[in-house]
Parts: structure tokens; sequence; C-alpha cells
């Protein structure tokens, strides 16, 4: 949940403090007791995560490359011993699935408050600042309405000019029957769709600090191929719920001479 990766730069700072200190903070106060146990540094984000879909290690570790395995495995722990989410082993195939309890879903509209507040009061350069392309596929890959695609084999290629992860470049594929697929390397289809922009933008515009229209139009964001795609990808494509938040952020326009 790319809004909650962007909470996580205040998260973090106070998760360090509280891994130095490794005590309670000692206060008579409801609101420090919850902060004990939502703290720690990628809490926040696991929660995100589960909200998002993810149930597995690896879905959750691949939408935060940011944290160690050990690290992850640690807080699935604590999190499970605090009652915030529940361990699912399968015996026949030994497959574990992390799921959110009841105590962790009265969490959502205290988060989903944090991150409108986060929408309106973050600076939009700050917001969009990381660069991670793989973590914007891995959350786009979960946004796509099949339903509103044509229904045949459909492959879009988005390449970032501005990516910081290994890969630049991803293909997305879907055909009838079949979940999204992401692709790191070229799976050797013909591409219907060719996007080229960066990931400042394509976060911008998920996000709605940024437009599909302006970024267009300022050259920022470059579609070719499948015009059927281009011309719907507002229906395919579906952005952040908070992209509607009201009083967002957004990014300033470029000042002309």
């Amino acid at each position: 949940m790319l809004v909650a990766s962007k909470v996580r730069e205040g998260n973090d700072v106070l998760g360090k403090v509280t891994e130095m200190t490794a005590k309670p903070f000692g206060l008579f106060c409801p609101t420090s007791k919850a902060c004990e146990v939502l703290i720690p540094r990628w809490t926040i984000q696991i929660l995100g995560e589960l909200w998002g879909g993810s149930s597995r290690f690896n879905e959750i570790k691949r939408g935060l490359p940011g944290i160690s395995p050990s690290l992850l495995t640690k807080r699935l722990k604590e999190m499970q011993e605090n009652g915030l989410l529940e361990r699912i082993e399968d015996t026949a195939t030994g497959n574990i699935d992390y799921i959110r309890t009841a105590k962790a879903e009265e969490l959502d509209p205290i988060l989903q408050g944090l991150a409108k507040w986060a929408q309106r009061h973050i600076k939009a350069e700050i917001a969009l600042e990381d660069r991670d392309a793989d973590v914007l596929m891995w959350t786009l890959q979960r946004r796509i309405i099949i339903e509103e695609l044509p229904q045949r084999r459909n492959v879009v290629r988005f390449n970032f000019a501005d990516a910081t992860s290994p890969a630049s470049t991803y293909w997305l594929i879907w055909k009838p029957g079949d979940s999204v697929e992401l692709c790191a390397s070229d799976p050797g289809f013909d591409v219907d769709l060719y996007i080229e922009t960066e990931v400042s933008v394509m976060s911008g515009i998920f996000l709605g600090r940024r437009s599909f229209d302006r970024e267009i139009d300022n050259g920022c964001f470059f579609m070719s191929g499948s015009q059927h795609l281009a011309k719907t990808i507002k229906r395919w494509l579906k952005i952040s719920i908070y992209a509607d938040v009201d009083g967002i952020a957004k990014v300033a326009e470029a000042r002309h001479p």
C-alpha cells in the first residue's frame, strides 16, 4: 500500500527509538500503550500489505523490500502474540497464511485517517521521492480491473527512466481465466501497450498527486500501441482509494517564463 509506505518515514524514526530503548514509554496514556504495539518498525506497513491482499511470507516481503527476512519473521511473531494477526498452516501443503484479526481490522479507520492526513499535509515532493519501481509495480499488479480489459491476452510494458530498483522495465500480463502476472524480464509475448514514464510520475498518478491528462499533455506519460488500452487506462488501472482526498497536496505545475 503506497500511502502506508509513505507513513513509514515517521514510523521508521519512531521505530528506531523504540528498538534502541526496548522499553515501554512508562506513561499512563492509552495512546502511548497503543504506540508500544504499533510503533515497532514495519508493523503498520505489514498491516497495510495484509489489508492489500498479501497473505504469504514472500508476498509480504515482495511488497516491503526494505525489511529483512529475519525482521519480518520477528514482526509477524510479535503481531501474532499481540493478537493483530492469525497464522494459518495448511497441513496438506505446508503453506502458511497470515490474516488480520478483528482486533487489527478495528484499526482500519484509524490508519485510513492517518493516510488521508498524509495526503493532505505531506508535500508531494516528499511523498513521491521513492523510486523503487518494483514496489510500485507490485502495487499496480493488484489494481488491474480485469473486467475492463479485452477478453484475450493483454501485455502491457512499463519502462521507468528514474527507477532505483534492479529492474526498470516490467510486463503486466493477463488472459481470461488467469490472474494478472508481473514479470521483470521479457516474457516473449507481443506487447499490446507500451508505457514510458518515471516512477515519480506513475506513483503520483496512482496517489492522486498528479493527473493522467496533465502528465500526458506534458509528455511525461507516453503510451504507444493499442489505442483501446490507451484510451481506457483509467478504467482498467484503478488508482488509490486515497487519490480523491479533499485538499490533497498535489505536485505544483511547472512555471514557464
